[in-house]
């Protein structure tokens, strides 16, 4: 039993993480109607710079919130500079700069720091108060960690003007112009705070998978296998799918076996699109015919 509730907490950690890259696909579906595939990519890169600014010399949190400030900055550079020309363009053409971006940082990461695995330090070292039975200190910290970042999205998106202004714009860009929202500049603080939110779980994870180009593959699956099954287009759902899958995953993991956790993602991508493509929070769109 104490086994099980290890590993169902366990999993709620690891979910936070997932929910957190599950919450800035859903930001960018939301606004392209397509799925950023570099979402993963873009974190590991800005996972690096955190590491890369330590190694200089800053302390663990002075290099964290930088490089949040950094991704933030990056995300809205490439919406304006890659994403905006091709807005327009034939979904496949945006697909196909989502992967070219996705190859792109893997292999601007494989060529400035190599492809050798690199530990990653933590700031919630082991023997601290967080320790306890169940979880590690790492797993406590990243968890309220991401739960403190999630808190602050709800927080910005629910009672901001700003955060009002690029939900509107993502919803109903047409009626968002007439009211004076400039929607282009929303949606680029959309990929900006996307960006961000990745960087934090990209360095949360870090630790525990060690640092190296292809680290957050796997993550990117669990993670869009969570935003499909809380709902493709409802960030509360793809939150709530990200906790379902780290523990779903942690769960299988001990009683079928450790081969099969990455089975759990696929499973559910193709059990959702079979059963409900809505997922269980998101809309369910009617057209007459």
């Amino acid at each position: 039993m104490e086994l099980l509730l290890h590993q169902i907490f366990a999993g709620l950690a690891t979910g936070g993480i997932y929910a957190s890259v599950a919450l800035a696909l859903v930001m960018i579906y939301q606004a392209t109607h397509l799925v950023n595939f570099a979402q993963g990519e873009m974190a590991m890169f800005a996972t690096y710079l955190a590491w890369s600014l330590m190694q200089a010399g800053l302390p663990y949190w002075v290099a964290f919130f930088l490089t949040v400030a950094i991704a933030f900055v990056g995300g809205i550079l490439i919406e304006r500079v890659i994403i905006q020309p091709v807005e327009n363009a034939p979904v496949l053409s945006v697909v196909i700069v989502f992967i070219g971006l996705l190859v792109i940082f893997n292999s601007l990461a494989g060529w400035i720091y190599t492809y050798t695995i690199k530990p990653f330090p933590s700031p919630f070292p082991s023997g601290s108060f967080l320790d306890n039975r169940l979880l590690s200190s790492h797993e406590m910290g990243s968890m309220a960690v991401t739960l403190g970042v999630l808190a602050l999205v709800f927080a910005f998106f629910r009672y901001t003007p700003l955060g009002l202004a690029m939900r509107a714009a993502a919803q109903n860009p047409v009626s968002s112009r007439l009211v004076g929202v400039r929607v282009g500049w929303m949606l680029a603080l959309g990929w900006g705070l996307a960006s961000a939110i990745g960087a934090v779980a990209g360095i949360m994870v870090a630790p525990i998978v060690f640092l190296e180009p292809n680290m957050m593959g796997g993550i990117l699956l669990y993670a869009f296998a969570g935003a499909l099954l809380g709902g493709i287009d409802s960030p509360g759902g793809a939150v709530l799918g990200g906790f379902l899958v780290g523990v779903l995953e942690n769960v299988v993991g001990v009683y079928l076996g450790t081969e099969l956790k990455l089975t759990v993602a696929l499973v559910i991508i193709v059990a959702v699109l079979v059963v409900r493509p809505s997922g269980l929070l998101g809309k369910v769109h009617v057209a007459r015919v």
